[in-house]
């Protein structure tokens, strides 16, 4: 399975666990998520070929998605 056909196989959800079903929703969610993928591919493949290491660029990464902030968390 490609990484495409995987993102169209997730099944969005709300917070209380419904699944959504607004077509649009998932559209745009999943359109999100396969641009993301593409910048980040590219990012690493920069990296990588401009001699940065691997694990260290995965881990600023993930460090980089840990600390995006909900600006619509209530309380």
């Amino acid at each position: 399975m490609s990484d495409d056909d995987a993102l169209k196989e997730i099944v969005w959800r709300s917070p209380a666990g419904e699944a959504l079903s607004c077509r649009e929703k998932i559209k745009v969610l999943t359109e999100n998520l396969e641009e993301i993928r593409e910048l980040a591919q590219d990012a690493l493949e920069d990296a990588v070929l401009m001699g940065a290491d691997e694990a260290q660029f995965r881990g600023v990464i993930r460090e980089l998605l840990d600390r995006l902030v909900n600006p619509y968390r209530k309380g």
